[in-house]
């Protein structure tokens, strides 16, 4: 291959005989073709390097690169390093892009100069085994559709799916990579973005395919735990939000906000109230703080995180707190 490629596709993959020739079907199917692969082989066992190495035979795009193991973040920065494009996308041996997704992705960037990362709306599947967690989390994510709502819900959770997103190369060498600090590699990434000012975006329609199966990373990797995502918000609103913080105001009583109590504790940050509307958890006393109701809150310019993980409660407490006349990213931030 001569020249360097307009887009550089990063895959990481680790003993994915059973799905990467469908992966790799998927790109070799892009209607944009100025691209390449690293396709990083971190200590397979199985035939992946075979098929890798079969692909780069028929097509001098695809470039694999063996590595003895090293773990998920080691393989990212190494396929990073190499590559060559103006823009990178993500992309992993178990999942299917649309035909039309490097198209529309590189298109957006190119006409918004001022976007730095563009997701698209994704599809699970298969969706016969699809638990109702993995559903509402694909509504929830899809929902996101402006860089203003992902912002609004970015302690939430992860508001993209990582083998969906292109974003331009320079960024990502700015923010430095991925690190490996016991958390989620890409959430970490997207709130360094954030905190950069990179400007995000979605595009309509599924672009993006992610296979849901027991062997996924999400489900078998401690750093993607709930714990491990928790630990990953407060390491960031520690540098934003609440910087200087020793005292918040908790939203909820709960089994979520009552984990986000804990970590707190163990981050010297003390509860100075909880607000719940539950009749049987109003004026209890939890770790020396009262639980009261938002109306009765004197917020006197501390800070508030909304640790409300049930159902649609999310939407109804941000509709009690602008009645109040509380500001979400300046009162407080949705945590769960």
């Amino acid at each position: 291959m001569t020249g360097s490629p307009y887009i550089s596709v990063v895959m990481p993959v680790r003993n994915e005989e059973r799905y990467l020739e469908a992966a790799l079907d998927s790109l070799f199917r892009q209607t944009v073709d100025d691209w390449e692969l690293i396709a990083v082989d971190d200590g397979s066992t199985d035939r992946t390097g075979a098929i890798l190495e079969a692909a780069a035979h028929r097509d001098p795009r695809v470039r694999p690169l063996r590595r003895e193991g090293g773990g998920l973040v080691a393989a990212l920065n190494a396929g990073m390093a190499l590559c060559r494009g103006e823009l990178v996308a993500r992309m992993d041996g178990d999942d299917i892009s649309h035909p039309r997704r490097f198209e529309r992705q590189a298109a957006h960037l190119e006409a918004h100069p001022e976007t730095g990362l563009v997701a698209a709306e994704f599809r699970h599947f298969p969706r016969h085994s699809l638990r109702r967690g993995m559903a509402d989390y694909e509504r929830w994510q899809n929902g996101l559709s402006s860089h203003e709502l992902i912002l609004r819900d970015l302690f939430v959770e992860s508001p993209f799916v990582h083998p969906g997103v292109m974003l331009r190369r320079s960024l990502l060498e700015r923010a430095g990579g991925y690190r490996d600090l016991g958390w989620a590699e890409d959430y970490d990434l997207w709130l360094r973005l954030a905190a950069q000012g990179v400007r995000f975006a979605r595009l309509p329609g599924p672009l993006i395919f992610w296979r849901d199966h027991p062997e996924r990373a999400t489900r078998t990797m401690d750093d993607y735990a709930a714990h491990a995502m928790r630990a990953c918000k407060l390491h960031h609103l520690r540098r934003g939000f609440l910087a200087g913080a020793g005292e918040v105001v908790l939203a909820g009583a709960g089994r979520e906000a009552r984990a986000w109590q804990r970590l707190l504790d163990a981050e010297g940050i003390r509860v100075g109230h909880w607000l719940d509307i539950d009749p049987k958890k109003l004026g209890r006393t939890l770790h020396g703080a009262p639980v009261i109701r938002p109306q009765e809150l004197e917020l006197a310019g501390r800070k508030m995180l909304c640790a409300i993980g049930l159902r649609g409660a999310r939407e109804a407490f941000r509709g009690t707190a602008q009645g109040i006349g509380w500001k979400e990213g300046v009162d407080f931030v949705c945590v769960a």
